[in-house]
């Protein structure tokens, strides 16, 4: 991937005026819309559900890059395939039988990512990395939006990019979380692909502008 891609997140956005939101990510720069879905389980924090993705895929016109942040994710992954998700995000921790989850997402014609918490170290994913389309690694503790930025992200970046480039994966890697116009363009020299933006942009007064920015900032 040569393209630095940059994906809101919708969890920062107005949830009352959710379509105009949308619309605005539409008309951007932006590459992917990234949809968290909490369940107050496996995160303190409950974000919505199956009908609010379902108006989102209605509205979106770029890829959906849907973050399940929950406990037990296969029981949903098919569900999530028929709302329209092109990239579907399980979470390490949430996953007894990781492989067969990540089959299963492929097997309905998404894309497979892996989502690590700030603790989760990157070797737990040496014997699936070719397996995997890409790697979340969040920069703040999942759950809350507005957290600030974990600073050992980068080496965390390092390692991950190590391993994927020892083992000759063509996963790609997403940071998630704290991102801003002051962080980006480290972060992609340190090896991410994709940087998630929430607060950082809805709560910009230009949105169109900020992201314009980063998009600048990180393909430059």
């Amino acid at each position: 991937m040569n393209s630095k891609l940059i994906a809101p997140s919708l969890l920062a956005a107005d949830f009352g005026n959710l379509q105009r939101d949308i619309e605005m990510v539409n008309n951007s720069e932006a590459d992917w819309f990234h949809i968290d879905i909490m369940d107050g389980v496996f995160v303190p924090n409950i974000s919505y559900g199956m009908p609010v993705l379902e108006a989102i895929s209605k509205h979106a016109k770029k890829t959906l890059d849907v973050h399940l942040m929950i406990v037990d994710p296969d029981r949903y992954i098919k569900t999530f395939a028929d709302l329209g998700s092109d990239v579907l995000t399980v979470h390490y921790e949430a996953c007894t039988h990781l492989h067969r989850t990540l089959q299963a997402i492929k097997a309905e014609g998404m894309k497979a990512g892996v989502a690590l918490n700030p603790h989760t170290n990157i070797n737990v994913l040496e014997d699936v990395i070719n397996d995997i389309d890409l790697v979340l690694i969040m920069s703040v503790n999942p759950g809350f939006g507005g957290q600030s930025f974990i600073e050992s992200t980068y080496n965390k970046i390092k390692t991950l990019k190590a391993l994927i480039q020892q083992k000759n994966a063509a996963t790609i890697i997403e940071i998630d979380g704290g991102v801003t116009d002051k962080n980006a363009k480290q972060l992609v020299d340190a090896g991410a692909d994709v940087l998630v933006a929430g607060s950082f942009v809805f709560k910009a007064a230009d949105q169109l502008n900020t992201i314009s920015n980063i998009k600048k900032i990180i393909n430059n």
